[in-house]
């Protein structure tokens, strides 16, 4: 009898030892969740991008084309020549181009319509430098704060609104616990 019982005991303390604690989570372990849900659900900023048959006549234009120009050196969009004008003795010129989006720039392009397209011009990546900052709200819940740095895509230079405060950003998540599927981002 009093081996039966101590078997018994024995094996409880067993199954208990054997059972991972699915609850307990830290900051590994929070930074770890973030990354899989950023893989799936990335952050980024957008902006518009104009192509199509574009003129460019005055100073200000021809920065512009540059930028243009520079992008079709990379092979993200092809460029070409409709009209030309060199006004004589003068330093305007106008020029006239048919743009087109290759398919290299597929990756970055979200929506696209007849003359512009909305296109990737940040992503953002969870920066290994900065740890994490992670809180326990109860046992089914968790807020992580984490920083993600910013990456500039080739459309960047294409930002309406491009101030550049700073390189990174914080973002909070809410993380609940599942209990099959473990911690998870709640959306």
């Amino acid at each position: 009898m009093k081996n039966s019982a101590l078997s018994l005991l024995i094996l409880v303390v067993i199954a208990l030892g054997g059972c991972k604690n699915v609850a307990t989570i830290n900051e590994s372990e929070a930074g770890d969740v973030i990354t899989t849900y950023l893989k799936g659900n990335p952050e980024y900023k957008t902006d518009r991008f104009h192509f199509g048959e574009m003129k460019f006549n005055s100073k200000k234009e021809m920065v512009e084309l540059e930028k243009y120009r520079a992008l079709a050196n990379e092979g993200y969009i092809s460029m070409d020549l409709v009209e030309g004008k060199k006004k004589f003795l003068s330093s305007d010129s106008s020029y006239t181009y048919t743009i087109k989006l290759t398919d290299k720039s597929s990756d970055l392009v979200l929506k696209q319509g007849n003359d512009n397209a909305t296109v990737k011009v940040v992503d953002y990546i969870l920066s290994s430098e900065k740890p994490v900052n992670f809180s326990r709200v109860n046992d089914n819940n968790a807020k992580v704060t984490v920083t993600l740095k910013k990456e500039n895509t080739v459309f960047a230079p294409f930002q309406k609104n491009s101030s550049n405060n700073s390189d990174f950003i914080t973002k909070t998540y809410r993380l609940k616990l599942d209990k099959e599927e473990g911690w998870k981002v709640k959306n």
